[in-house]
């Protein structure tokens, strides 16, 4: 006979697949462990390099998560048309992003946007 499973997760799979309901236990295991917060799923997806935390941080931009996925979609539009460097326009803020490695570059607010010129793009993106 097998070992019983311990990890909740694959627990829950496997008693859904055979048509069981989970156990209360597991369920509250699952809840307990919401997950990695919001800034570890998007270092998984998108990179800040550290002169780009440093404007974000210096000029008190904040991004929420809905704005971080308006980013990520404007990157993945940008990469299935072969960019690799482009300049990521959110509302009032503009990032510069490298498509190929997944990393935001810098990040400018609309206080700083005048009169900068951005050299070294081949792409823009509106999100």
């Amino acid at each position: 006979m097998s070992a019983p499973i311990s990890n909740a997760k694959i627990h829950d799979l496997v008693t859904q697949r055979l048509g069981q309901a989970p156990t209360p236990s597991t369920t509250a295991a699952l809840k307990a462990d919401s997950g990695p917060a919001f800034e570890a799923i998007l270092e998984n997806r998108l990179k800040l390099s550290g002169h780009a935390k440093t404007r974000l941080s210096s000029r008190e931009i904040e991004l929420g998560k809905a704005e971080w996925d308006r980013v990520m979609s404007g990157v993945e539009r940008a990469a299935q048309k072969g960019a690799r460097e482009s300049l990521v326009l959110l509302d009032d803020i503009a990032l510069l992003v490298s498509i190929k490695n997944r990393t935001v570059i810098t990040a400018v607010d609309k206080a700083n946007l005048k009169e900068n010129v951005f050299t070294n793009i081949d792409s823009a993106v509106l999100v």
